[in-house]
């Protein structure tokens, strides 16, 4: 007997590729448009990545891995610098598509970064380049859920960050609920983002957590900077980059170091995946429910007179959507449960599959909540004498 033992294959859920735009091939080790996958920074050694012919692929590797552990598979990929953002975005010409299709659906999430952000036409407040690549890469994301089966969230860099946060364009008015925009640097006015820092607190947490969780620790870096300002004297600009929908770092009073401010989506806030949470945490159960219900593909199904499916098909198709949820989300602790099930599959007996050929499947997943404020009221504790 064999499949006794109920094993939960390995996860892929923080499997990221950093992609790097303005990339200098290296001889015949580092060629640009492919995929590498590493596990520790000296993974660009072995490809003669250097900082000498690639600083900023360099530099972002080195990020990720003081958030991720050593260990932690990242893909790097190059493009040269007569790419842009919005092109590489594209679904119809870009060539991420490709990227994601070459390696399987493999990838959980894209992060896209500049070797140069300085030189650049600045409109709303960043690099024009990643305002229109945005609704490119939310076409490419869906492309990836629906047609692939493949769900991926997409993370692009602030570029050349103006300095003045009034005049970033407000996310909020969006609807690109796969795709994010970072902004914070860990040098100052250097016109990039540490989408390194980013991408490795991503990879090294589950699909339910937020990044900007004060549970889990600071952010790696001794300082950080909102263009040419640390983060600590950039209180009021956060708030407003915050409200505008960006990711960025910030500080708490009390607490040295830094920390996400929240892990916002380009949309409006009372989108359901207006959070990167509950977006990975969406996603992992589709690819969960895809892998499960693919075993049934053109299989036998007992009707009754009528068409319909048979009760014990329906009944036993149920139980094998929520046992695959709950074994792989809910027994880590990545849905909110009730009674050990943090999901509930329904497929209406009524569906008449000898005439449609088709039968439609609703799942639903219980996620968690998130105290993003926190409101105390304080008072004396003390006894009336009247």
């Amino acid at each position: 007997m064999n499949g006794q033992l109920g094993t939960v294959p390995e996860s892929k859920d923080g499997l990221l590729a950093l992609i790097v735009i303005g990339a200098t091939a290296v001889s015949s080790t580092f060629a640009l448009g492919e995929p590498y996958r590493i596990y520790r920074p000296a993974g660009l050694e072995e490809l003669g990545v250097t900082e000498e012919n690639n600083g900023r692929l360099v530099e972002l590797v080195s990020q990720f891995y003081t958030e991720a552990q050593e260990g932690t598979p990242v893909y790097v990929v190059g493009y040269g610098s007569d790419e842009t953002m919005t092109a590489l975005c594209s679904k119809d010409t870009g060539k991420l598509k490709g990227l994601m299709q070459s390696l399987k659906g493999e990838l959980r999430g894209l992060v896209l970064a500049s070797s140069g952000g300085s030189d650049a036409e600045v409109t709303e407040g960043i690099d024009s380049d990643v305002l229109s690549a945005l609704p490119k890469a939310q076409e490419l994301a869906d492309y990836a859920a629906l047609q692939m089966y493949a769900p991926v969230f997409i993370a692009l860099e602030g570029k050349s960050y103006s300095g003045k946060a009034s005049e970033l364009k407000n996310l909020s008015e969006l609807s690109c609920n796969r795709c994010c925009i970072v902004l914070g640097d860990t040098k100052p006015g250097s016109g990039n983002a540490a989408m390194g820092i980013f991408a490795g607190r991503i990879a090294s947490i589950p699909v339910h957590r937020n990044i900007g969780r004060t549970a889990d620790g600071t952010l790696s870096p001794v300082l950080m900077y909102i263009g040419d300002r640390t983060v600590d004297a950039s209180g009021d600009d956060i708030v407003t980059i915050y409200d505008k929908g960006y990711v960025t770092p910030r500080a708490y009073v009390g607490r040295t170091g830094y920390f996400f401010t929240d892990d916002r989506t380009a949309c409006d806030p009372t989108d359901d995946y207006a959070h990167l949470t509950s977006l990975r945490t969406i996603d992992k159960a589709a690819r969960i429910a895809y892998d499960t219900l693919l075993d049934f593909m053109l299989s036998e199904i007992e009707v009754n007179e009528d068409g319909t499916i048979q009760e014990p098909v329906i009944k036993s198709w149920q139980a094998e959507v929520e046992n695959a949820i709950n074994s792989q989300m809910t027994a880590k602790g990545e849905l909110s449960s009730i009674d050990g099930s943090g999901c509930r599959c329904f497929i209406d007996p009524k569906q008449n599959v000898l005439q449609t050929s088709t039968i439609l499947v609703t799942l639903m997943i219980r996620p968690y909540g998130y105290a993003r404020a926190i409101k105390v009221t304080l008072g004396f504790l003390v006894t009336s004498s009247n």
